[in-house]
């Protein structure tokens, strides 16, 4: 460690350029990971904060919520099986809103319409004015994110293409559905709007697309075996089913993978060339005594202060940029996703100057000592 801190201060140019280069990539990781988190958390925040463990579907709809229909009766019969603490239905569908009676574009604002049983495990926190009531059909509480569209609290809307008029009761945060501000309702004034076509419903009394459940212990495989013609899987499982989700998550993913890729080479490329120009200095060292050993050490050290310093100012300015990040952007940086990224890029780094290693190894210290500079 010692050789290697005086040598980073003799040279703080040299070191100085590498540290740029490794904060750059550091930051990118940090921004793209962000980025994906916030756009992962816009498409299925409603769908993640829900206290529910299971999720039951009709049997062959993919596991999303548009392609499935059941009827609500099942949720009795689910709540009598196996380690089953609580069952709820569920629907979605969705809808434009119109501010006020105006009828212009830039006055419809696109929401998902979410329908819940009042009171039930599925229904969200309210920050700010009531909760849903069953006494009033057309009370829901919406997205905080709704205010900044100009929507008030006691606001009356109504559906475009539709005459029902919904009434905001209160406010929620962290609550969106396939990227759009969830609007929170109770069910049977849900099934007023989505089947509002004659026979949209298929003829299934008390129709719902899916049956949420709660309980750690519960067997999919026995559920779906009791309730018939279901399918039933893990919240976390019914998340990727929603529509473009995998197909979104996995574009990051692969940015980051193919970033971290090119991470490693640009790094073991330059600790590589740095390594090559300081041969007869290893080989001089070699020559009075010093062991591979001493030397390998020497240099993972060296590689391990520079990246964790890059690392450190890499994580500050993924911070700094979320905090100037405009409210529309979709960015949320997650702290065990940044201490993931981070170890992540610490070991790209000290693999990379594996190479570097091997070639200190190799020296010959008669050869190097001939070398000319």
């Amino acid at each position: 460690m010692f050789l290697a801190m005086r040598e980073i201060l003799h040279s703080k140019l040299r070191f100085s350029m590498i540290v740029i280069i490794f904060v750059m990539m550091a930051w990118l990781v940090f921004i793209l990971s962000g980025l994906g988190n916030g756009l992962s958390s816009l498409a299925a925040s409603a769908f993640k904060n829900m206290e529910a463990d299971y999720v039951v579907f009709e049997q062959g709809s993919q596991n999303s919520m548009s392609k499935s229909l059941l009827s609500d009766q099942l949720v009795e019969e689910a709540e009598k099986l196996p380690n089953v603490i609580a069952a709820a239905p569920m629907g979605s569908t969705m809808a434009t809103a119109l501010k006020g009676d105006s009828t212009k574009n830039d006055d419809k604002v696109d929401i998902a319409i979410l329908g819940i049983v009042p009171g039930s495990f599925l229904e969200p926190k309210v920050i700010e004015g009531d909760k849903l009531t069953n006494d009033q059909r057309t009370g829901v509480i919406v997205n905080v994110s709704m205010k900044e569209e100009g929507f008030k609290l006691g606001d009356t809307f109504k559906l475009d293409g539709s005459t029902e008029a919904l009434t905001i009761m209160g406010f929620v945060e962290n609550q969106t559905y396939n990227h759009l501000p969830a609007v929170f309702i109770p069910m049977p004034e849900w099934r007023n709007i989505a089947f509002a076509a004659p026979g949209s419903d298929k003829g299934i009394e008390g129709p719902v697309n899916a049956i949420m459940l709660q309980g750690s212990k519960i067997d999919p495989n026995t559920i779906s075996d009791k309730l018939g013609n279901t399918d039933t899987v893990t919240r976390a499982k019914a998340v990727q089913g929603m529509p473009g989700y995998k197909e979104e998550n996995g574009t990051i993913l692969m940015m980051l993978a193919f970033l971290f890729v090119i991470s490693a080479f640009v790094l073991g490329v330059f600790f590589y060339v740095m390594t090559m120009q300081k041969t007869n200095q290893f080989g001089i060292m070699k020559a009075i005594g010093a062991k591979n050993g001493f030397l390998s050490k020497a240099i993972v050290s060296q590689v391990t202060v520079l990246s964790l310093v890059s690392i450190v100012i890499g994580v500050l300015l993924a911070y700094g940029t979320a905090a100037i990040m405009p409210k529309g952007m979709p960015f949320k940086l997650e702290t065990n996703l940044v201490a993931v990224y981070s170890v992540v890029l610490l070991v790209i780094a000290v693999l990379s100057s594996l190479v570097s290693v091997r070639k200190i190894t190799k020296i010959d210290p008669l050869q190097a000592l001939g070398r000319v500079e």
